[in-house]
């Protein structure tokens, strides 16, 4: 049995190399007008810097162009395959009929994979998609592990993909319009407002008593009606691993570099133990890991069919991890590194470089501050200002485990 792919999203020129360093086997990434992430693009040229990186390292990339044609979108079509010639990816994700089509005539040797907004959620369709010409299907994330074996049984002949981790939507595999009716912004166009994670109160009217409104008092459950916890199929991955999936999907193009770095760290050493000592894998290890994400907390999803209401949270939309993400190395010199900083930093703060070459957290206490590139020496420093670098020295025996992109992490109180 082949091993999967681990794919992980890349929002940018950063993450994708990230995620390379951490083992992906490969990613997914895309420009705003025809993908799902208005926020999350790459200049061309950074897009094709991005494809010969991934391609020298003897990895893969695909395009998204998963978006739900309107006439306006077609005439820019023509252009996009001017760009997917340039890129030579090794897939497009696709999930309109229409542009299914025009692809395959314009482009007939590109590997094409449907997206999980086309909602696939039955051998029939896979099968479908497969006489048409595609060469993997994306399963619905509302698909049930039991489903899952039944569609590997009857379409052995195509690629399957599915979703192990990351944010869940509230609405059919991403097809919301709460976002578009509370601010006006398309979540299918790659804007979404993420409205499913506010907090609504609700009002009554009696209908002789125009104009007066009533609130109604929430409950132990609280009023986060939407707010859906986090995927996380760890788990349950060795019973995927041995249905004979084609391909892990994280979700996540516009999370951070620390997001892709971990997610890509935790689930490739997970499916690497599992071939080496299928017997005695225990997913704990791995979980204990994933918990020092920052997640809403974690749900198998629809894996065991529909979820209950545990799959939500109803009280609030905080991060259940007390670790944060606190940067990433810049610069690797002999003996020391320059880490970028995403948090608030103090003299005697505890760091853990998280090395792609060991499972085990690195630990640093700061005794001192140095900003980077100078001789300035500060009790604490934020990521919000100017110069947000600092040096940290390295025993000379470990700096090789330290690459450019290593991300850091620090708990808080």
């Amino acid at each position: 049995m082949n091993r999967p792919e681990l794919l992980l999203p890349a929002g940018t020129l950063s993450k994708l190399k990230t995620a390379v360093l951490y083992g992906a086997d490969a990613v997914y990434c895309g420009t705003p007008d025809l993908s799902l992430r208005a926020k999350s693009c790459f200049p061309l040229e950074q897009l094709k810097e991005g494809a010969d990186y991934i391609h020298n390292a003897g990895r893969k990339i695909y395009l998204t162009l998963n978006v739900f044609s309107h006439n306006r979108d077609v005439e820019k079509l023509a252009n996009f395959i001017n760009t997917v010639k340039e890129i030579s990816p090794d897939g497009l994700i696709i999930s309109d009929p229409g542009i299914f089509k025009f692809v395959k005539e314009k482009l007939p040797e590109l590997p094409i994979h449907i997206s999980t907004q086309a909602n696939v959620c039955s051998w029939l369709t896979v099968d479908f998609w497969k006489k048409m010409g595609a060469n993997l299907c994306v399963l619905a994330r509302e698909v049930n592990f039991t489903e899952i074996q039944q569609i590997r049984q009857k379409c052995p002949d195509i690629k399957l993909e599915m979703f192990v981790h990351g944010a869940m939507c509230i609405s059919y595999s991403g097809r919301c319009l709460i976002s578009s009716f509370m601010a006006s912004r398309n979540a299918n166009r790659g804007a979404c407002a993420h409205s499913c994670r506010w907090k609504y109160k609700f009002y009554v009217e009696e209908e002789l008593r125009k104009n007066e409104f009533y609130q109604i008092d929430e409950d132990e459950r609280g009023t986060y009606l939407f707010n859906s916890k986090d995927l996380c199929l760890m788990p349950k991955l060795n019973d995927i691993l041995e249905t004979g999936i084609d391909s892990l999907k994280i979700e996540g193009r516009t999370k951070s570099e620390y997001y892709v770095a971990q997610t890509a760290r935790i689930y490739r050493k997970a499916i690497d133990d599992y071939y080496k000592d299928k017997k005695n894998w225990n997913s704990q290890k791995y979980m204990n890991e994933l918990l020092t994400l920052q997640n809403r907390g974690y749900t198998l999803g629809f894996f065991d069919g529909m979820p209950s209401q545990t799959a939500q949270d109803y009280n609030d939309t905080s991060s259940k991890s007390n670790y944060r993400n606190c940067g990433f190395v810049r610069e690797v010199y002999d003996d020391y590194i320059i880490m970028e900083i995403r948090h608030k930093l103090s003299v005697g703060d505890k760091i853990e470089l998280l090395s792609p070459y060991k499972f085990e957290p690195y630990s640093i206490k700061l005794e001192t501050i140095q900003i980077a590139n100078s001789n300035k020496i500060a009790d604490t420093v934020s990521p919000g200002e100017p110069n947000k670098a600092i040096r940290i020295n390295i025993k000379k025996q470990d700096i090789n485990l330290f690459p450019k992109y290593t991300v850091a992490r620090i708990k808080i109180l």
